[in-house]
């Protein structure tokens, strides 16, 4: 049929009771809904929406320009981690996530924790432009005055840069077990600490709310967003306890969350995350700020057996970051969970973004999503089961009193074990592993170094949230 026919036919408002009776009659009668999902959370999603008509769009706060192309420097050795900086940068990376021992998302390796090591990874990198960060770690509030005192040597002026400085002592307490100071010394002193910083007029990222220690120990989407709301929250108490206004708090608090390979869930989560956001700013009483939203790939869809699966598994996750509206985005490359990752994994982590950033054209849509009744109606059931998580943190004290009372740990351990049950009964399955494996293992791009004892010190103990790759229900290693 000729193109210019085709424009002309009216196909008329073909409804969904439309849609669900034909449906119906492909599938014998069983009815549309033998095709619903259902969600770790507890609720059914459908396979038919109507399309929303109230769209709010959840779009990332810098619309006119891409996401932020993310580079993880999390190599022990510090020359070649400052050799990688200047690699990333100069191919296209438009941000570096200084990943220190010990942080959350370090799993094993990281830069060594003192200020010769951030000085010497960013000595060669051109700071206007690019965004920093540094991801919550031990020694988080100290490196903060390790880059003050590195950015007066190069006389540099902190409120003309972009960082996001990822202080989040929750994250610290789940990733490690251990606060180095009692949870009320710790709410004390931390808004009075870093009050210069405020006066620095430093923009950006001062506090960060981490979902992905959560994610990858097992956590269901509406747990993973629960525990970030909850520690967003903790931030903003600790301001108002020092009698500082929340609303000049509120801007510099960030959000970091997985993204994997379901994209719909992760897209979905994304932008729950900034109606969630929203929702606490209007109960606190002021206008909402849009929501600063890094996401990083999963590290528990990772697997090590038949590795090179991993780069269709991050290639999900970055576009499903990219149609929720992510700000920032950093791939783990395809080798990261059998080691270090050498120059070529970390080509391929950088490139799955560029390709997707210059060449798709999809960061030139505000908020691709808005109004699809699928994605709509997904993150409206994400909001419920996520707020359902917040509260349950709150009747436990914070988020802090509930990692240490073990509480958040345990709900996260039986949806873990929920998820580890699935995969080994094959109710679902991973392609390398328990579908299409292969016979052989390719050798990988890996960095020899070696592991980073956790820290061990501590005042404050609590059970440690480690990572739990979906390949270990298989035997895999962890």
């Amino acid at each position: 049929m000729d193109p210019a026919t085709l424009l002309e036919l009216d196909f008329g408002d073909q409804g969904v009771a439309h849609w669900r009776a034909a449906a119906t009659k492909a599938l014998k009668g069983a009815g549309i809904e033998t095709l619903a999902s259902h969600a770790p959370d507890g609720f059914a999603y459908g396979p038919l929406h109507e399309r929303k008509s109230d769209i709010v769009h959840l779009a990332r706060a810098g619309t006119s320009r891409s996401w932020t192309i993310v580079a993880r420097i999390d190599d022990p050795d510090i020359g070649r981690a400052a050799q990688q900086a200047r690699e990333e940068i100069e191919n296209g990376a438009t941000g570096l996530a200084l990943v220190f021992e010990g942080a959350g998302n370090a799993f094993g390796f990281g830069l060594p924790g003192n200020p010769h090591a951030l000085g010497t990874v960013l000595s060669a990198i051109e700071l206007s432009g690019v965004q920093i960060r540094i991801d919550s770690h031990p020694s988080s509030r100290a490196s903060v005055e390790w880059l003050i005192a590195y950015l007066a040597g190069r006389r540099a002026d902190p409120a003309r840069l972009d960082f996001a400085l990822g202080i989040d002592p929750a994250t610290v307490f789940a990733a490690t077990g251990r606060l180095r100071m009692s949870i009320e010394a710790l709410e004390e002193s931390m808004p009075q600490s870093l009050s210069h910083l405020f006066a620095l007029g430093v923009p950006g990222v001062l506090f960060e709310a981490d979902g992905r220690i959560c994610h990858n120990a097992g956590a269901t989407a509406g747990q993973e967003l629960g525990a970030a709301l909850a520690g967003a929250v903790a931030h903003l108490r600790m301001f108002e306890k020092a009698r500082q206004p929340l609303i000049y708090a509120a801007p510099h608090i960030g959000f970091a969350l997985s993204a994997d390979h379901d994209l719909f869930m992760s897209a979905a989560k994304i932008r729950a995350m900034r109606l969630l956001w929203t929702r606490v700013q209007e109960t606190c009483g002021f206008t909402p700020g849009q929501a600063r939203i890094h996401v990083e790939t999963s590290m528990r869809m990772m697997t090590a057996k038949d590795a090179e699966t991993n780069m269709l598994r991050a290639t999900i996750a970055a576009f499903a970051a990219a149609i929720g509206g992510a700000d920032s985005l950093s791939v783990l490359p395809y080798s990261a969970a059998a080691g270090l990752a050498g120059p070529f994994a970390r080509r391929i982590a950088r490139n799955t973004q560029l390709v997707l950033a210059n060449e798709t054209g999809i960061d030139r849509v505000a908020d691709p999503a808005a109004g699809s009744g699928g994605i709509e109606a997904l993150t409206e059931r994400l909001c419920e089961a996520g707020w359902r998580e917040f509260q349950a943190i709150g009747k436990e004290g914070g988020l802090l009193a509930s990692l240490k009372s073990g509480a958040i740990q345990q709900r996260v351990k039986t949806a873990a074990a929920e998820r580890a049950r699935r995969f080994a009964s094959g109710q679902e399955t991973i392609i390398g592993v328990s579908k299409f494996a292969s016979a052989t293992q390719r050798p990988l791009d890996l960095i020899n170094a070696p592991a980073m004892p956790l820290p061990t010190d501590g005042t404050v103990h609590g059970e440690r949230m480690a990572a739990v790759r979906d390949e270990m229900a298989f035997g895999g290693a962890a």
